[in-house]
Protein backbone atom coordinates (compact mmCIF):
# COMPACT_ATOMS: atom_id res chain seq x y z
CA UNK A 1 0.00 0.00 0.00
CA UNK A 2 1.37 3.38 -1.25
CA UNK A 3 -0.86 5.09 1.43
CA UNK A 4 -2.50 4.82 4.67
CA UNK A 5 -5.19 6.68 3.99
CA UNK A 6 -6.71 8.11 1.13
CA UNK A 7 -8.95 10.62 1.41
CA UNK A 8 -11.82 11.77 -1.08
CA UNK A 9 -13.48 15.11 -1.12
CA UNK A 10 -10.92 18.03 -0.05
CA UNK A 11 -13.32 19.88 2.20
CA UNK A 12 -12.59 21.07 5.41
CA UNK A 13 -13.16 17.32 7.02
CA UNK A 14 -11.36 15.48 4.59
CA UNK A 15 -8.43 18.49 4.65
CA UNK A 16 -8.55 18.72 8.73
CA UNK A 17 -8.63 14.97 8.90
CA UNK A 18 -5.41 14.66 6.66
CA UNK A 19 -3.65 17.43 8.48
CA UNK A 20 -3.76 15.54 11.45
CA UNK A 21 -3.09 12.22 10.02
CA UNK A 22 0.30 13.71 8.88
CA UNK A 23 0.95 15.42 11.60
CA UNK A 24 0.39 11.63 13.28
CA UNK A 25 2.90 10.50 11.02
CA UNK A 26 0.58 9.02 8.36
CA UNK A 27 0.77 8.98 4.49
CA UNK A 28 -2.42 10.72 3.01
CA UNK A 29 -3.82 11.00 -0.22
CA UNK A 30 -6.05 13.90 -1.02
CA UNK A 31 -8.49 13.59 -4.06
CA UNK A 32 -11.06 16.16 -5.43
CA UNK A 33 -13.86 15.47 -7.72
CA UNK A 34 -13.55 19.67 -8.70
CA UNK A 35 -10.74 21.09 -10.11
CA UNK A 36 -9.41 22.68 -7.21
CA UNK A 37 -9.01 22.36 -3.12
CA UNK A 38 -11.35 23.50 -0.45
CA UNK A 39 -14.37 22.12 -1.25
CA UNK A 40 -17.34 24.91 -0.67
CA UNK A 41 -15.14 27.33 1.08
CA UNK A 42 -13.15 27.76 -1.91
CA UNK A 43 -12.50 31.02 -3.13
CA UNK A 44 -11.35 32.57 -6.38
CA UNK A 45 -9.67 36.07 -6.53
CA UNK A 46 -11.57 38.23 -9.28
CA UNK A 47 -9.87 41.90 -9.62
CA UNK A 48 -8.46 41.57 -6.31
CA UNK A 49 -11.78 40.63 -4.63
CA UNK A 50 -11.89 37.04 -2.40
CA UNK A 51 -14.99 35.68 -3.92
CA UNK A 52 -16.58 33.01 -2.15
CA UNK A 53 -17.41 30.63 -4.91
CA UNK A 54 -20.28 28.58 -3.26
CA UNK A 55 -21.80 30.97 -1.17
CA UNK A 56 -21.21 33.49 1.75
CA UNK A 57 -18.99 31.62 4.46
CA UNK A 58 -18.63 33.55 7.74
CA UNK A 59 -16.29 32.00 10.49
CA UNK A 60 -17.82 31.68 14.05
CA UNK A 61 -17.59 29.20 17.14
CA UNK A 62 -17.67 29.96 20.42
CA UNK A 63 -14.97 27.46 20.67
CA UNK A 64 -11.48 28.50 21.25
CA UNK A 65 -9.72 25.33 20.81
CA UNK A 66 -11.21 25.49 17.03
CA UNK A 67 -10.73 29.31 17.08
CA UNK A 68 -7.17 28.74 18.32
CA UNK A 69 -6.67 26.35 15.53
CA UNK A 70 -7.88 27.88 12.58
CA UNK A 71 -6.18 31.08 13.35
CA UNK A 72 -3.04 28.86 13.35
CA UNK A 73 -3.50 28.98 9.33
CA UNK A 74 -4.11 32.22 8.82
CA UNK A 75 -5.01 35.44 10.77
CA UNK A 76 -9.41 36.40 10.98
CA UNK A 77 -10.24 40.31 10.27
CA UNK A 78 -13.16 41.57 12.65
CA UNK A 79 -15.93 41.10 10.12
CA UNK A 80 -19.29 40.86 11.91
CA UNK A 81 -22.19 39.36 9.54
CA UNK A 82 -24.80 42.18 9.96
CA UNK A 83 -27.30 40.61 7.14
CA UNK A 84 -30.24 43.19 5.89
CA UNK A 85 -33.51 42.02 4.53
CA UNK A 86 -35.27 43.77 1.62
CA UNK A 87 -38.85 43.28 0.96
CA UNK A 88 -41.43 45.60 -1.32
CA UNK A 89 -38.04 48.08 -1.60
CA UNK A 90 -38.12 48.64 2.12
CA UNK A 91 -35.00 47.51 4.01
CA UNK A 92 -34.64 45.57 7.59
CA UNK A 93 -31.81 44.61 9.92
CA UNK A 94 -31.62 41.31 10.60
CA UNK A 95 -31.21 39.19 13.21
CA UNK A 96 -34.53 40.32 14.08
CA UNK A 97 -34.18 42.96 17.15
CA UNK A 98 -35.22 46.78 18.06
CA UNK A 99 -33.60 47.75 14.21
CA UNK A 100 -36.25 45.74 12.98
CA UNK A 101 -38.68 46.41 15.11
CA UNK A 102 -38.39 50.26 14.89
CA UNK A 103 -38.32 49.83 10.68
CA UNK A 104 -41.44 47.54 11.01
CA UNK A 105 -43.72 49.35 13.09
CA UNK A 106 -41.50 52.58 14.89
CA UNK A 107 -41.20 51.25 18.21
CA UNK A 108 -38.34 52.84 20.50
CA UNK A 109 -38.69 50.65 23.36
CA UNK A 110 -38.56 46.67 24.19
CA UNK A 111 -41.61 46.83 25.74
CA UNK A 112 -43.45 48.60 22.97
CA UNK A 113 -42.21 46.16 20.35
CA UNK A 114 -43.02 42.86 22.85
CA UNK A 115 -46.61 44.10 23.28
CA UNK A 116 -47.06 44.01 19.54
CA UNK A 117 -45.73 40.80 18.90
CA UNK A 118 -48.19 39.28 21.63
CA UNK A 119 -50.92 40.71 20.07
CA UNK A 120 -49.96 38.94 17.18
CA UNK A 121 -49.12 35.93 18.23
CA UNK A 122 -52.61 36.01 20.57
CA UNK A 123 -54.33 37.01 17.42
CA UNK A 124 -52.54 34.82 14.51
CA UNK A 125 -50.80 32.30 16.32
CA UNK A 126 -51.80 28.02 16.92
CA UNK A 127 -51.72 26.28 19.99
CA UNK A 128 -50.86 23.37 18.09
CA UNK A 129 -48.88 24.58 14.84
CA UNK A 130 -49.01 21.80 11.97
CA UNK A 131 -46.98 23.31 9.35
CA UNK A 132 -43.87 25.80 9.08
CA UNK A 133 -46.37 28.73 8.38
CA UNK A 134 -48.18 28.20 11.52
CA UNK A 135 -45.48 27.66 13.71
CA UNK A 136 -44.07 31.16 12.88
CA UNK A 137 -46.99 32.90 13.23
CA UNK A 138 -47.34 31.46 16.79
CA UNK A 139 -43.30 32.42 17.51
CA UNK A 140 -43.25 36.28 16.00
CA UNK A 141 -46.73 36.92 14.80
CA UNK A 142 -48.09 38.11 11.17
CA UNK A 143 -45.92 41.12 10.43
CA UNK A 144 -42.08 39.55 10.91
CA UNK A 145 -43.57 35.90 9.05
CA UNK A 146 -44.76 38.03 6.24
CA UNK A 147 -42.26 40.01 5.59
CA UNK A 148 -39.04 38.59 6.04
CA UNK A 149 -39.47 35.21 6.90
CA UNK A 150 -42.31 33.80 4.19
CA UNK A 151 -41.16 34.24 1.02
CA UNK A 152 -37.62 34.01 1.66
CA UNK A 153 -38.50 30.25 3.30
CA UNK A 154 -40.92 29.41 -0.11
CA UNK A 155 -37.56 29.66 -2.49
CA UNK A 156 -35.21 28.23 -0.12
CA UNK A 157 -37.46 24.91 0.19
CA UNK A 158 -39.40 25.08 -2.71
CA UNK A 159 -42.71 24.78 -1.87
CA UNK A 160 -45.18 26.48 0.38
CA UNK A 161 -44.56 27.28 4.14
CA UNK A 162 -47.83 25.68 4.62
CA UNK A 163 -46.45 22.28 3.34
CA UNK A 164 -43.31 22.25 5.79
CA UNK A 165 -43.39 20.49 8.67
CA UNK A 166 -43.60 22.94 11.71
CA UNK A 167 -40.21 21.42 13.39
CA UNK A 168 -38.20 23.01 10.65
CA UNK A 169 -38.57 26.32 12.81
CA UNK A 170 -37.71 25.63 16.43
CA UNK A 171 -37.53 28.90 17.79
CA UNK A 172 -37.21 32.57 15.92
CA UNK A 173 -34.77 34.47 17.96
CA UNK A 174 -36.18 37.79 18.68
CA UNK A 175 -33.42 40.80 20.58
CA UNK A 176 -34.94 43.33 22.35
CA UNK A 177 -31.69 45.50 22.18
CA UNK A 178 -30.58 46.89 18.70
CA UNK A 179 -28.03 44.72 17.90
CA UNK A 180 -27.47 43.66 14.15
CA UNK A 181 -24.64 41.20 15.10
CA UNK A 182 -25.79 37.89 13.91
CA UNK A 183 -24.10 35.62 15.34
CA UNK A 184 -23.97 35.37 19.24
CA UNK A 185 -20.39 33.31 18.74
CA UNK A 186 -17.26 35.11 21.26
CA UNK A 187 -15.31 34.42 18.01
CA UNK A 188 -16.46 35.58 14.44
CA UNK A 189 -14.37 36.72 11.49
CA UNK A 190 -12.97 35.92 7.78
CA UNK A 191 -9.47 35.09 7.18
CA UNK A 192 -7.37 37.49 5.53
CA UNK A 193 -6.55 36.80 2.15
CA UNK A 194 -9.56 34.34 1.59
CA UNK A 195 -10.40 30.61 3.06
CA UNK A 196 -7.87 29.19 0.74
CA UNK A 197 -5.08 30.12 3.00
CA UNK A 198 -6.74 27.77 5.42
CA UNK A 199 -6.90 24.89 2.79
CA UNK A 200 -3.68 25.55 2.21
CA UNK A 201 -2.04 25.44 5.62
CA UNK A 202 -3.98 22.26 6.31
CA UNK A 203 -2.92 20.36 3.25
CA UNK A 204 0.76 21.43 3.05
CA UNK A 205 3.27 19.08 2.71
CA UNK A 206 0.07 16.27 1.68
CA UNK A 207 0.17 14.94 -1.71
CA UNK A 208 -3.34 16.25 -3.35
CA UNK A 209 -5.34 15.39 -7.08
CA UNK A 210 -7.89 17.13 -8.28
CA UNK A 211 -10.43 16.48 -10.93
CA UNK A 212 -10.48 12.91 -10.08
CA UNK A 213 -13.83 11.17 -10.09
CA UNK A 214 -13.29 8.21 -7.16
CA UNK A 215 -16.42 6.17 -8.49
CA UNK A 216 -14.87 6.04 -11.80
CA UNK A 217 -11.36 4.59 -10.76
CA UNK A 218 -12.78 3.16 -7.20
CA UNK A 219 -11.21 -0.13 -7.14
CA UNK A 220 -8.47 1.31 -8.42
CA UNK A 221 -7.85 3.99 -6.06
CA UNK A 222 -8.82 2.13 -3.06
CA UNK A 223 -5.74 -0.67 -3.56
CA UNK A 224 -3.58 2.27 -2.79
CA UNK A 225 -4.30 2.96 1.25
CA UNK A 226 -5.37 0.86 3.73
CA UNK A 227 -8.10 3.27 4.85
CA UNK A 228 -10.53 5.47 3.15
CA UNK A 229 -11.83 8.76 4.52
CA UNK A 230 -14.84 9.28 2.68
CA UNK A 231 -16.67 12.65 2.06
CA UNK A 232 -19.33 12.15 -0.20
CA UNK A 233 -22.64 11.29 -0.43
CA UNK A 234 -23.50 8.05 1.83
CA UNK A 235 -25.97 6.94 -0.57
CA UNK A 236 -23.96 7.02 -3.60
CA UNK A 237 -20.88 5.49 -2.26
CA UNK A 238 -23.93 2.15 -1.32
CA UNK A 239 -24.98 2.63 -5.04
CA UNK A 240 -27.97 4.16 -3.88
CA UNK A 241 -29.19 0.30 -2.88
CA UNK A 242 -32.01 2.08 -0.54
CA UNK A 243 -33.06 5.14 -2.79
CA UNK A 244 -31.19 8.30 -3.19
CA UNK A 245 -31.09 11.13 0.01
CA UNK A 246 -32.98 14.39 -0.93
CA UNK A 247 -31.01 18.03 -0.60
CA UNK A 248 -32.00 21.24 -1.66
CA UNK A 249 -29.42 22.66 -4.30
CA UNK A 250 -28.16 26.14 -5.02
CA UNK A 251 -27.16 28.08 -8.18
CA UNK A 252 -24.61 30.94 -7.89
CA UNK A 253 -24.59 33.35 -10.55
CA UNK A 254 -21.42 36.24 -10.17
CA UNK A 255 -21.26 39.56 -11.78
CA UNK A 256 -18.19 41.82 -11.46
CA UNK A 257 -19.39 45.49 -11.95
CA UNK A 258 -17.49 48.83 -12.68
CA UNK A 259 -18.01 50.39 -9.30
CA UNK A 260 -16.42 50.80 -5.94
CA UNK A 261 -19.85 49.64 -3.95
CA UNK A 262 -22.85 47.77 -5.12
CA UNK A 263 -25.55 47.51 -1.77
CA UNK A 264 -22.65 48.71 0.99
CA UNK A 265 -23.56 45.57 2.73
CA UNK A 266 -21.95 41.49 2.57
CA UNK A 267 -25.26 40.18 2.49
CA UNK A 268 -28.47 41.35 2.14
CA UNK A 269 -31.67 38.81 1.12
CA UNK A 270 -34.40 39.16 -0.57
CA UNK A 271 -37.52 38.05 1.55
CA UNK A 272 -40.44 38.73 -1.38
CA UNK A 273 -41.51 35.31 -3.00
CA UNK A 274 -41.57 38.17 -6.45
CA UNK A 275 -37.75 38.06 -6.62
CA UNK A 276 -36.42 34.47 -7.77
CA UNK A 277 -33.41 34.69 -5.30
CA UNK A 278 -32.60 34.93 -1.82
CA UNK A 279 -29.70 36.78 -1.66
CA UNK A 280 -26.61 38.96 -2.61
CA UNK A 281 -23.48 38.49 -1.80
CA UNK A 282 -21.25 41.31 -2.84
CA UNK A 283 -17.57 40.05 -1.90
CA UNK A 284 -15.23 42.78 -0.84
CA UNK A 285 -17.08 43.53 1.96
CA UNK A 286 -16.38 40.58 4.01
CA UNK A 287 -12.28 42.05 4.14
CA UNK A 288 -13.56 45.53 3.53
CA UNK A 289 -11.96 45.82 0.40
CA UNK A 290 -11.45 48.93 -2.03
CA UNK A 291 -11.20 47.86 -5.19
CA UNK A 292 -12.18 49.84 -8.08
CA UNK A 293 -14.61 47.25 -9.28
CA UNK A 294 -17.09 44.71 -6.99
CA UNK A 295 -18.20 40.83 -7.69
CA UNK A 296 -21.39 40.10 -6.51
CA UNK A 297 -23.16 36.83 -6.18
CA UNK A 298 -26.61 36.00 -6.55
CA UNK A 299 -28.18 32.83 -5.20
CA UNK A 300 -30.86 30.80 -6.49
CA UNK A 301 -32.38 27.79 -4.82
CA UNK A 302 -32.44 24.89 -6.80
CA UNK A 303 -34.33 21.05 -6.46
CA UNK A 304 -31.16 18.96 -5.91
CA UNK A 305 -30.97 16.47 -8.89
CA UNK A 306 -28.08 14.45 -10.20
CA UNK A 307 -26.23 17.36 -12.06
CA UNK A 308 -26.74 19.81 -8.63
CA UNK A 309 -24.80 20.31 -6.36
CA UNK A 310 -25.88 18.55 -2.97
CA UNK A 311 -26.06 21.46 -0.20
CA UNK A 312 -29.03 21.45 2.35
CA UNK A 313 -29.89 18.23 3.39
CA UNK A 314 -33.88 17.66 4.11
CA UNK A 315 -33.84 16.37 6.93
CA UNK A 316 -37.32 15.18 7.45
CA UNK A 317 -38.83 12.04 8.40
CA UNK A 318 -38.38 9.80 5.28
CA UNK A 319 -35.26 11.16 4.83
CA UNK A 320 -33.66 10.37 8.32
CA UNK A 321 -35.53 6.97 8.42
CA UNK A 322 -33.27 6.65 4.76
CA UNK A 323 -29.86 7.99 6.25
CA UNK A 324 -30.11 5.61 9.48
CA UNK A 325 -30.19 2.61 7.09
CA UNK A 326 -27.27 4.18 5.14
CA UNK A 327 -25.26 4.86 8.36
CA UNK A 328 -25.81 1.27 9.47
CA UNK A 329 -23.92 -0.34 6.57
CA UNK A 330 -21.72 2.33 7.13
CA UNK A 331 -20.89 0.72 10.31
CA UNK A 332 -20.84 -2.35 8.63
CA UNK A 333 -17.54 -1.15 6.28
CA UNK A 334 -15.18 -0.47 9.22
CA UNK A 335 -12.52 0.22 6.68
CA UNK A 336 -14.30 3.19 5.50
CA UNK A 337 -14.38 6.35 7.63
CA UNK A 338 -17.52 8.53 6.88
CA UNK A 339 -17.33 11.83 8.08
CA UNK A 340 -18.73 15.74 6.70
CA UNK A 341 -21.82 17.29 5.74
CA UNK A 342 -22.91 14.73 2.80
CA UNK A 343 -21.37 11.82 4.51
CA UNK A 344 -23.43 11.83 7.65
CA UNK A 345 -26.23 13.34 6.12
CA UNK A 346 -26.19 16.69 8.23
CA UNK A 347 -25.91 20.54 8.06
CA UNK A 348 -22.69 21.66 9.71
CA UNK A 349 -21.40 24.83 10.37
CA UNK A 350 -17.79 25.36 9.17
CA UNK A 351 -16.83 24.95 12.92
CA UNK A 352 -18.99 22.20 13.68
CA UNK A 353 -16.97 20.13 11.02
CA UNK A 354 -13.68 20.95 11.80
CA UNK A 355 -14.92 19.52 15.67
CA UNK A 356 -16.27 16.79 14.21
CA UNK A 357 -12.97 16.36 11.98
CA UNK A 358 -10.79 16.84 14.62
CA UNK A 359 -12.80 14.07 17.05
CA UNK A 360 -13.02 11.67 14.43
CA UNK A 361 -9.35 11.71 13.34
CA UNK A 362 -8.40 11.43 17.02
CA UNK A 363 -10.18 8.56 17.28
CA UNK A 364 -9.21 6.38 14.56
CA UNK A 365 -5.48 7.37 14.91
CA UNK A 366 -5.47 6.68 18.58
CA UNK A 367 -6.56 3.27 17.44
CA UNK A 368 -4.08 2.40 15.37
Amino acid sequence: MEYDFLIVGAGLFGSVFAHQAKKAGKKCLVIDKRDHLGGNIYCENVDGVNVHKYGAHIFHTNDKDIWDFVNSFAEFNRYTNSPVATYEDKLYNLPFNMNTFYQLWGTKTPEEAQKIINEQVEKYGFEKPKNLEEQALSLVGKDIYEKLIKGYTEKQWGCRATELPAFIIKRLPLRFTFDNNYFNDKYQGIPIGGYNKITEGLLEGIETITGVDYFKNKEELDSKAERVVFTGKIDEYFNFQYGKLSYRSLEFKHQTLPMENYQGNAVVNYTSSEVPYTRIIEHKHFEFGTQKNTVITKEYPLKGSTSNEPYYPINNQQNNELYLKYKQLAQETPEVIFGGRLAEYKYYDMHQVIGSALSKSKKVLTSL
